[in-house]
């Protein structure tokens, strides 16, 4: 069950330390591997894909047209799924949206003191690609809060990539696509899809910016494309930290980690508490609820392999914790709960009370449940329709007010031996000979 690690505030910090040093993601013979799947899809276009979806993906398709999902196959799939499905999506596309809106940013135009006019324009990139994961489970959820956001921001061109099985990519991801505005699908995945997405081929054009989680392949794929392509962020397993004291049901703490833990084996879940009764009263739950999961073996192992109770002497340090760790989800269960989210500067979002699991977060809150993982909330946000966005700065002066700074841009110019810098402002008020 969940290792204990029994803290203070003098050593926490030592004592967390290798569960800290995360390096999942990072693989000399991976990253090689990545590499040459880049430089071949590179080199060899469409036809590279076609080999590298039957060697990665088992997937035989014939030519490169079979890998683009029909406009038809779209519009059937939403057809196809269940009436409860798509009550569902069509609420959490509302609630998305509704969300997002609220972020939208403005543009802004000031005339300062000097008289010049400064501001900066925002304006949609002008496409993207989303990657959504299909292979130990799908995420229909995942295509809603990429796309949504992608669609209200005023992206022109949405592309999804997802790897099929036997063929075909399931009614729900393709429903939810449609659903949300995407403009083109294909059947790919891995790390040809990253590189089909950042570089184009015949076929597929490429985008401005690559979203979307997926496995270590994946990620290593969009590290290694960032520069030529934008990313929104390098995605590591999931994870999640529960805040909890004495008062809370430990059998919904246990359902709630075991929530994360079967998404992936390297998932990380943590408990953070000061009563022992507690953790094993979690530890129970955890055991029984295992039986009864559909992917029980994942989450097994995670538990196993990453699951972590904290025991402290008193929670009001609990924040020291969440900071060090900086968790992509943070769950706050206990009774005096201000004084501690005002100290959190580092989580990827924060739910709070017994009655919000991490799970209303995942599907219909509103916030997106893209969010910083592996220790990145430190200095990241989690996805928003902001991501969507490029921000232009505006600069206007005119005669007087660029008069005003001439002599200041000169000596700052001369300082760094930039001559035609300092030239540039000083000849606009200097007579021609």
């Amino acid at each position: 069950m969940l290792k204990l690690v029994d803290c203070n505030n003098d050593n926490y910090k030592n004592k967390l330390k290798k569960y800290l040093e995360n390096d999942v993601l990072n693989s000399t013979t991976r990253s090689n591997l990545v590499r040459k799947i880049i430089m071949e899809v590179k080199k060899g276009g469409d036809k590279s894909l076609i080999n590298l979806t039957k060697k990665y993906d088992k997937n035989n398709f014939k030519n490169i047209k079979e890998l683009e999902v029909s406009n038809k196959d779209l519009e059937n799939s939403v057809k196809a799924c269940s009436k409860e499905f798509l009550k569902s999506t069509k609420l959490a596309i509302k609630r998305i949206k509704s969300y997002q809106k609220k972020l939208l940013p403005k543009n802004l135009l000031y005339k300062d003191k000097i008289g010049a006019k400064l501001g900066c324009l925002w304006k949609p990139i002008d496409s993207c690609g989303l990657y959504i994961p299909g292979g130990k489970a799908i995420y229909p959820s995942s295509v809603l809060m990429n796309a949504v956001a992608a669609k209200l921001a005023g992206v022109k061109r949405i592309v999804l990539v997802s790897p099929a099985k036997d063929k075909k990519i399931r009614y729900e991801i393709l429903a939810s696509a449609k659903l949300s505005g995407v403009n083109k699908v294909y059947m790919i995945g891995g790390a040809q899809a990253i590189a089909a997405l950042a570089y184009g081929t015949n076929t597929i054009e490429k985008v401005d910016k690559i979203f979307g989680p997926g496995n270590a392949f994946v990620a290593e794929a969009k590290k290694q494309v960032f520069g030529d392509v934008g990313i929104d962020s390098i995605a590591g397993p999931s994870e999640v930290m529960v805040i909890a004291d004495k008062f809370c049901n430990p059998e919904w703490v246990a359902v709630d980690l075991l929530s994360q833990a079967e998404h992936d084996e390297d998932a990380r879940v943590i408990l953070v508490t000061n009563s022992s009764n507690l953790i094993n009263s979690v530890n129970h739950f955890i055991s029984k609820y295992l039986k009864i999961l559909e992917r029980k073996e994942i989450a097994k192992n995670s538990i196993k392999k990453n699951g972590l109770a904290i025991k402290i002497p008193n929670l009001k340090n609990a924040y020291k914790i969440a900071n060090l760790i900086a968790p992509e989800h943070l769950q706050i269960i206990i009774k005096e709960n201000e004084n501690i989210i005002k100290k959190i500067n580092n989580a990827g979002a924060i739910f709070v009370g017994s009655y919000t699991p991490e799970a209303f977060g995942d599907y219909v809150a509103g916030p997106s449940h893209v969010l910083p993982t592996s220790g990145n909330a430190r200095f990241e946000s989690g996805l928003s329709v902001i991501d969507f966005f490029k921000r232009t700065s505006y600069l206007e002066a005119n005669k007087k007010s660029l008069l005003k700074v001439a002599s200041d841009i000169n000596n700052l110019a001369n300082v760094e031996g930039l001559t035609a810098h300092a030239l540039s402002a000083k000849i606009r008020y200097t007579k021609s000979k």
